[in-house]
Order: structure tokens, then C-alpha cells, then sequence
């Protein structure tokens, strides 16, 4: 029955700052109003919606204000100077500096690659690339450039 996720909502302060925002990271305004702004992520298949609201004082936690977008391995290693011609700052995350990412998350059996950074409100955003699926290895997390040379 399910066939993917088709969207995800995240709280915003200002709404027109925060379409600016969106339109940076180059998603399509599908639908606005007032109050609530509508971005694809895929066209047809997903969408990420943006309610202005108080709400977004509520302190961040991963399983409140966090959204993953999935960008091809290719793209992870211009990741980040895409974000800095853009003005987006990499965000500091499980003790790993802008400086050190990307990094690899060790979610064995899984093994993903991954970069952070917020949205004017706080919410923390990340772009993920899957490197590896069902495959049972434990390891530490690690830059991607440490998982570079340890692949070969």
C-alpha cells in the first residue's frame, strides 16, 4: 500500500523569509497562503509544508523539527560549497564541525552519508545519500573523506 512519504511539515516564524529560504535550496513553490506555504521536493510525489506559527519556539528535538532530503552520492561532496554560495552555513552536529562534514552516519545494517544545516528557524535540515544498504558492519561514525579512503 505505502509508496513513499509524500510530505512533511516543519514550523516557521516568518513565512516570506522562509519561502526565500526555500527557494534557495532550489524547491518549487507549489501552493501558498497566509499562513502555510507548500514546497515540491518532487513534483507529484512529495512535499515539504511550512506553517507560520508560535509552535516554532517549541525547543528542537530530531523527532519534531528535522528533515532529511535524500541527494544522490554524486552530489555529497558539492554539498556543502553549494550550501556556501548559497549563504547557508553547515550546522555543527554529533560533534562534528562543518569543517569535518559530510559524515557518515553508522546506522548498521545501513551506512549513510550526510550534511546539516538550518532553515531561518532553527529546524534542522540535512541533505543523505545512502552508501550502503543491508550490510551488517559496525563502525564508528567518520568523515566522509575518512570513509573515502577506507572504501578505496
Amino acid at each position: 500500500m505505502i509508496k513513499g512519504l509524500y510530505e512533511a511539515h516543519l514550523p516557521v516564524k516568518n513565512l516570506l523569509r522562509s519561502i526565500e529560504f526555500y527557494k534557495q535550496l532550489d524547491l518549487e513553490l507549489a501552493h501558498q497562503t497566509d499562513t502555510i506555504a507548500f514546497f515540491w521536493i518532487e513534483k507529484g510525489r512529495s512535499w515539504l509544508g511550512l506553517w507560520e506559527t508560535d509552535r516554532v519556539d517549541t525547543p528542537y528535538h530530531v523527532s519534531l523539527r528535522h528533515v532529511a532530503f535524500q541527494i544522490d552520492r554524486k552530489d555529497m561532496d558539492e554539498a556543502k560549497k553549494w550550501l556556501e554560495q548559497k549563504g547557508i552555513e553547515v550546522t555543527t552536529t554529533f560533534g562534528f564541525p562543518p569543517e569535518k562534514q559530510p559524515l557518515v552516519l553508522p546506522n548498521n545494517p545501513q551506512a549513510h552519508a550526510a550534511i546539516y544545516f538550518e532553515d531561518p528557524d532553527g529546524n534542522l535540515l540535512e541533505f543523505i545519500a545512502p552508501l550502503r544498504i543491508d550490510f551488517e558492519e559496525a563502525f564508528k561514525m567518520m568523515t566522509l573523506e575518512d570513509w573515502d579512503k577506507r572504501e578505496g
